[in-house]
């Protein structure tokens, strides 16, 4: 392990009190308990970032606070700045394809229909980091995507909620620590139960 080993785990989000809780807001949630587990505390205006040690590894939270489809920019400038590798890079976002309390974790791949997943890609010029995907369903029948990610989640899900940010906390810990694939090991056998 190099000295000083740095990661970045961004979470995508909407800014402002008016999306707090909302589905489009999963990777704010799974960054939030990352803080609180660790003791971190948040900075910034633009971008909110905490950082916390984990086993002599320097970890980076970001919550960009634009809005969720220009979250690109500011995480290649945290990248740059804080002289972060891409392959240390972690992206959490909400997902419409998987069911609410899934969890999926890969590197690479295309940003599918989420806006925020495309502005990273734009702005990094790459794919190749790793995208944490946090399960919030489809909208039921009639109802538009774009006012069903900016919905808050329901109260039976609310209540799922904990067990799921833990999970997600504990696969980027993984990470972090072990690689993709022990972390892809965390989501899977927690699905298998």
């Amino acid at each position: 392990m190099a000295v000083d080993e740095r990661w970045l785990v961004a979470g995508l989000g909407n800014p402002t009190r008016w999306y707090a809780g909302t589905r489009h807001n999963a990777g704010f949630l799974v960054a939030d308990r990352l803080a609180e587990r660790h003791g971190a505390r948040w900075r910034g205006v633009t971008t909110r970032t905490a950082s916390f040690a984990l086993d002599g590894r320097t970890v980076l939270l970001a919550e960009p606070q634009w809005s969720i489809n220009l979250s690109g920019r500011p995480v290649a400038a945290l990248l740059r700045r804080h002289q972060v590798p891409v392959e240390r890079l972690l992206v959490i976002q909400d997902d419409l394809d998987f069911p609410f309390g899934a969890a999926r974790l890969k590197r690479g791949g295309g940003p599918g229909g989420h806006n925020g997943a495309r502005s990273v890609h734009t702005a990094l010029g790459t794919a190749d980091y790793a995208r944490l995907r946090v399960g919030v369903g489809r909208p039921p029948k009639g109802v538009r995507v774009s006012d069903f990610v900016v919905d808050r989640f329901s109260e039976q899900e609310r209540q799922r909620m904990p067990e799921l940010l833990d999970r997600c906390a504990d696969a980027v810990e993984a990470f972090v620590l072990r690689g993709l694939n022990r972390a892809q090991d965390v989501l899977h056998t927690a699905d298998a139960h």
